[in-house]
């Protein structure tokens, strides 16, 4: 019989899906990212690893280049990391357990993960919003350049549309990529959303200009009393119209009051950090894991 604290490595096609999905659909702390649907749409590869009877579970996305296996930050998902019921010496334990044969590692964890001399460790920011009060208590913690952008945008005749299609976003937001997202990511979020759709896990709201011009939008997907601000598209002519305010805005008034909180999914950037935080945003911190184990010859390419 396997103990408690046994950690297995199980290739994609020994996991069984069912005790997976219900080790993330049942803790609290879980994300979307975790379930198998969202691992297979999004992951070139993953397999995991796996604490007694899935108790708790950590996927590994990889890939494989010149020979060598690595574990990589998929298109579309923030944060992995340890779900399940994880507590500091299980984290230490999943670490360990990770395969020799990945020879490199970059990412992002929800949890705190102690300091070690054998991986650099940073500290990330995300912002997040409570939901849960009325909307005029939540509004009015705006900054105001928010609500003067909120009331340029209904001067200038925009409007709330919620019948985007999702090729629309994505063609907005592939206009603003600078290169980390391929048309082949794109893709595969396109077949997530209709996935996530048909569950009501998925929604996208969009600012049209007067003239119908699509100014800003966004597809939000829904879990663990969490909605994510995942993928945004901006047009430039938007930008000086207040679109991208007006759309957020939106989105809170219609779920103010619900059990929920709104994940913005970063940003360590200054001016989207503070365009988060102009709309009551609180700070929450996660971390960023780096090992490199590349033969020596490999190693300079990716410190």
């Amino acid at each position: 019989m396997m103990l408690a604290n046994q950690i297995q490595y199980l290739p994609r096609p020994a996991i069984d899906i069912n005790k997976w999905n219900s080790c993330i659909e049942n803790d609290p702390g879980g994300r979307i990212y975790a379930y198998s649907n969202y691992l297979d749409h999004m992951c070139d590869n993953w397999d995991a690893l796996v604490m007694g009877d899935y108790e708790s579970v950590m996927p590994l996305p990889w890939r494989k280049k010149y020979g060598i296996h690595y574990i990589y930050q998929p298109a579309f998902i923030a944060q992995l990391g340890i779900f399940g019921k994880p507590d500091v010496a299980a984290i230490k334990l999943f670490l360990s357990a990770i395969p020799k044969k990945f020879k490199y590692l970059d990412l992002s964890f929800l949890q705190f993960i102690p300091p070690n001399d054998n991986y650099k460790v940073q500290e990330r920011v995300n912002y997040v919003l409570d939901l849960e009060p009325e909307y005029e208590k939540i509004s009015a913690h705006y900054r105001d350049n928010i609500k003067r952008n909120i009331k340029k945008s209904i001067q200038y005749g925009c409007t709330i549309q919620k019948q985007v299609e999702i090729d629309a976003v994505i063609e907005l937001a592939a206009m603003q990529e600078k290169g980390n997202t391929s048309s082949e990511d794109f893709k595969n979020f396109r077949n997530l959303f209709f996935e996530l759709e048909k569950n009501q896990q998925a929604r996208i709201y969009g600012v049209v200009s007067g003239k119908n011009e699509l100014l800003a939008s966004c597809v939000y997907f829904y879990s663990h009393h969490r909605a994510y601000y995942i993928l945004v598209g901006n047009h430039p002519n938007g930008r000086t119209l207040g679109a991208s305010h007006s759309l957020i805005d939106a989105f809170i008034k219609d779920h103010a009051t619900l059990p929920m909180t709104l994940d913005f999914e970063g940003s360590d950037l200054r001016n989207l950090a503070f365009f988060y935080s102009s709309f009551g945003a609180k700070e929450e911190r996660y971390a960023s894991l780096k090992w490199n184990r590349l033969p020596w010859w490999m190693k300079w390419a990716k410190n």
